[in-house]
């Protein structure tokens, strides 16, 4: 048993032909990868940076994590394929990622972020400028204004399989599409990236015969940046999603939206009416208080106190007898027909 297994290290490290897992350097593996950790991405450094997902590089050593990372793309218009690991022949061979105008087959690989194992949905070009998806990146709206939010729905099960083809892997093909892209106009791994992965193949906590997995650093804000404050490690508790910072929930309900956004057409709707379409403001005009409806201020001011009845009509009549004064004369008769004794015309009222 220890013999066989000392023949099966020896053929593994004979078959690992590359020092590098980039374009142009042809490796395979008769031993598959770990699974993909799991991690939260750290803030977008600033405009045209573009996400590219971590993953499992090989050496003599054995695999080994390096970090995702945002990277600033060759040209502008360009996006980034991830490299994936596909299984033929009885081994596992690395297929490198490139940089391109439309994205390409990356095995179906649920990177995570926007990779959902078929295209990209964390941002797009438009002219010179790189609109973010905030519902899969961990955007700043304070440096970063192009930004919106479109739910991605995956479509494939949500797995951590880091390896296309063979037993247990993704069984997806490409598509004649996804390979026109490849055969395309593209561009390998920008320097930065190259350096980016040297680093991680120099750090022993990186590989997984060390961390079991999880690696110590397992995403940073720039190339090369192990070392950073926002450097991300691996949590098995959590899954692969934007990490949550106070500036950025802080600043959310600042994001601009779409013209077609609900929030923008809930705006739209409170906008102040004219008088004529606001039924409170036609409430608030009708419960104006009226003169004629005063009848309480009414009365007082036409029916002062009795005990200055006598000082009110000499100061508002002359001294000459009223028209009252007339009328009670001519009524004093009627008066005493209706003082008199019951019977006969004295009950009798005149009209």
């Amino acid at each position: 048993m220890t013999r066989l297994r000392g023949l099966v290290l020896l053929s593994v490290v004979i078959l690992a032909t590359a020092l590098s897992s980039w374009a142009g350097v042809f490796v395979s593996v008769a031993i598959g990868p770990p699974a993909l950790p799991v991690y939260s991405q750290p803030l977008c450094p600033g405009p045209g940076y573009i996400w590219t997902p971590g993953y499992w590089a090989w050496s003599p050593d054995g695999y080994y994590w390096v970090p995702g990372t945002w990277v600033l793309p060759p040209q502008v218009g360009f996006l980034w394929t991830p490299g994936y690991w596909g299984f033929s022949a009885g081994f596992y061979n690395w297929h490198p990622g490139y940089w391109g105008p439309t994205i390409g087959f990356y095995g179906g690989i649920n990177y995570g972020f926007g990779y959902t194992g078929v295209g990209y949905w964390g941002g797009y070009w438009h002219g010179r400028d790189f609109y973010y998806n905030r519902s899969v990146n961990n955007v700043n709206i304070t440096n970063i204004h192009n930004v919106y939010n479109q739910t991605v729905i995956n479509n494939v099960n949500v797995n951590r399989v880091s390896y296309n083809g063979g037993p247990g892997g993704i069984q997806t093909r490409p598509t004649s599409n996804q390979l026109g892209a490849e055969r395309g106009r593209h561009l390998d791994a920008t320097p930065a990236q190259f350096q980016h992965e040297q680093l991680a193949r120099n750090d022993r906590a990186q590989f997984a015969s060390a961390n079991h997995g999880q690696p110590a650093v397992a995403a940073t804000t720039r190339p090369g940046a192990f070392n950073g404050r926002e450097a991300a490690s691996s949590n098995q508790s959590m899954v692969n999603r934007p990490t949550t910072y106070a500036n950025a929930s802080n600043n959310a309900r600042q994001v601009p939206r779409p013209p077609e956004n609900y929030q923008q057409t809930r705006a739209y709707a409170n906008v102040p009416r004219p008088p004529q379409n606001s039924y409170s403001q036609q409430r608030a005009s009708a419960n104006v208080p009226r003169p004629q409806n005063n009848q309480q201020q009414a009365r007082q001011a036409y029916n002062p106190p009795r005990q200055s009845a006598p000082q009110y009509r000499a100061a508002a009549r002359p001294p000459a007898p009223s028209m009252n004064q007339q009328h009670s004369q001519i009524q004093h008769p009627a008066a005493a027909q209706r003082s008199a004794p019951s019977g006969g015309q004295g009950e009798h009222r005149p009209h």
